[in-house]
């Protein structure tokens, strides 16, 4: 099959190139001062360890649950992205502000990477790219300094490279994109899931083993590598710990597999979120009825418990607005399906490697997502976020073709809904993840120059400005104790029951959440982060305030309860 790309002429490439750099940091560059936030914190004390240590990552502890470990045993992400977060803070600083800047630099490789990538798939780059863009799994991940759109960025181009290899063959392309694959995978372990795609794909173009099965052998080595090095410096091999504790954690949630697909076809929905705005655009009327009949059902039945989600860290505390979930559930399953039946109708029309490629690439992701990895949630699903804009683009391309009343500016509505939703939710998360920096500096304010220590419940962003002041976190065997001594809490979850005579005084600091959209919310079912929250990637509704709690601690203790994480 004939390449695209020649209908683009290089002119428009480098207009286009610059218009969507303007694009990414006119979305981006406003939550430059976003507080860190989730794993954040992990990211950068293993950074600060690298300007210290740099051949010793991981050779330190932190107290992220309730004790104090060895970071190698707590972290479940290969080093690299907290490589670069070091580089980057030698240069520009530690602030948010400047590590946000940096992170700008993968954000723009992601989108400028989709056009490149969607030129030799399509006549519609451009809207691939942007489709990309407007995507809340990106546009929300890009607003972080944690590791997703740093590999998402080497994914890309580690397959443009692999694929620009073959026509005609460049081994030092081939060489390049073997390097990028091993980078990849040491940034997040999915970038391991590039070598079997890109042997399949080239199987398929090829049909047959030539010199670049040679390539995907030096990833392996350098994987097998790093094993061996985790194992005699640390004392496990870390791919394999990473591993052993999804399955752990998936055992113990006994999840059903209905469940567990339709979770994740919720969360592929709500992140690639132009997949749904298109759809009355891209699919008959008939089937988007048929789909959202099949969705509707399957929403209500999650949220009246008929479809049981199984044993969650958090209880769902959804049920209380079940309707305004089950809508949501209900749009964001049928959108899931869209994405599903854009790779499979692709594969179907074309039969070519291209068309193998994205759909692996669709179903791949999907699947690590719902029933290999620790949890669903959006930071897995990012990686088919690019995939779904070129099919988008693909499907666009033969509706034009088809069609004599199909016009490119039925395009500019469905990516404008999609942007303005998306940007909408990165300000939510942004104003989320900022409660916990206001919180802990009215906290610091409140304990300042009063005697007695400062102890915390909470982690993510919390944890990490908690501490930025000097405060400690709690040890569950050596619970906080003292007379005169503070307790900060974050949510109203504790590991303790702190009886009223066992404090001095106690008061409640509430930061209200007013923009009506979340990416986490037990309440709303929204768990961007992680489906223990609920099967929502994020969710519209009455958001609750951020509520967080200080306590000086009287002459009694306080007595244990049941352990609950914070």
């Amino acid at each position: 099959m004939a390449s695209p790309t020649a209908s683009v002429q290089p002119k428009h490439q480098y207009v286009h190139y610059t218009l969507l750099s303007v694009a990414v940091l006119a979305c981006l560059l406003p939550f430059s001062g976003k507080a860190f936030n989730v794993d954040d914190t992990l990211f950068i004390y293993v950074a600060r360890q690298i300007t210290q240590h740099p051949l010793d990552p991981y050779g330190f502890k932190v107290n992220w649950f309730l004790d104090a470990v060895p970071m190698a045993h707590e972290t479940k992400n290969p080093p690299l992205a907290a490589y670069y977060i070091a580089a980057a803070a030698r240069i520009v600083g530690w602030s948010e502000r400047a590590l946000h800047f940096a992170f700008l630099l993968p954000a723009l490789a992601v989108v400028l990477g989709t056009y490149r990538l969607a030129r030799r798939f399509t006549n519609s780059p451009l809207l691939a790219a942007t489709a990309t863009l407007v995507a809340p799994a990106f546009l929300v991940s890009a607003n972080s300094v944690m590791c997703d759109t740093m590999m998402l960025a080497l994914w890309l181009w580690a397959i443009i490279f692999w694929i620009e290899g073959f026509d005609p063959q460049k081994p030092h392309y081939l060489a390049i994109s073997a390097l990028l694959i091993t980078l990849c995978a040491l940034t997040k372990y999915f970038g391991m899931a590039l070598i079997p795609l890109l042997a399949a794909y080239s199987l398929a173009r090829q049909r047959r083993l030539g010199n670049w099965a040679w390539y995907l052998l030096f990833p392996i080595l350098a994987l097998t590598g790093y094993q061996r090095w985790t194992k005699a410096v640390y004392g496990l091999r870390m791919i394999s710990e990473a591993a052993h504790m999804s399955a752990g954690v998936r055992q113990t949630r006994q999840s059903s597999s209905l469940a567990k697909a339709l979770v994740d076809l919720s969360f592929v929905g709500g992140c690639a979120l132009p997949a749904l705005t298109f759809a009355p655009v891209i699919w008959p009327r008939r089937k988007i009825l048929g789909v959202c009949v099949l969705s509707g059902i399957a929403g209500l039945l999650v949220c009246n418990g008929r479809i049981g989600l199984g044993e969650m860290l958090w209880p769902f505390d959804f049920y209380q607005h079940w309707f305004l979930v089950s809508i949501q559930l209900t749009l964001f399953i049928a959108a899931g399906f869209s994405v599903m039946a854009l790779a499979v109708a692709d594969a179907r029309k074309r039969k070519d490697a291209d068309s193998l490629l994205l759909m692996l690439w669709v179903f791949g992701t999907f699947i690590f997502t719902g029933f290999l990895n620790w949890a669903i949630n959006a930071r897995s699903v990012l990686p088919l976020i690019p995939a779904t804009g070129i099919l988008l683009a693909r499907r666009a391309d033969t509706l034009w073709a088809t069609s004599i009343r199909w016009r490119p500016a039925r395009l500019a509505i469905p990516l404008a809904v999609a942007g303005a939703v998306s940007l909408w939710l990165a300000w939510a998360d942004t104003e989320l993840a900022n409660s916990a920096r206001t919180a802990a500096a009215l906290i610091e304010q409140k304990t300042r120059n009063q005697p007695g220590t400062v102890w915390f419940l909470g982690h993510w962003g919390f944890q990490y400005y908690m501490e930025s002041f000097g405060a400690r976190p709690v040890v569950v065997n050596d619970p906080p104790h003292k007379p005169g001594d503070f307790l900060a809490t974050a949510g109203d979850r504790l590991l303790f029951e702190v009886r009223p005579e066992s404090a001095a005084s106690r008061e409640a600091i509430e930061v209200p959440m007013l923009l009506g959209i979340t990416t986490v919310q037990a309440k709303l079912g929204a768990g961007f982060y992680s489906s223990d929250l609920g099967p929502l990637p994020f969710a519209v509704g009455p958001v609750p305030p951020e509520r967080y709690e200080l306590i000086r601690l009287g002459p009694k203790s306080i007595a244990a309860g049941n352990a609950v994480l914070p």
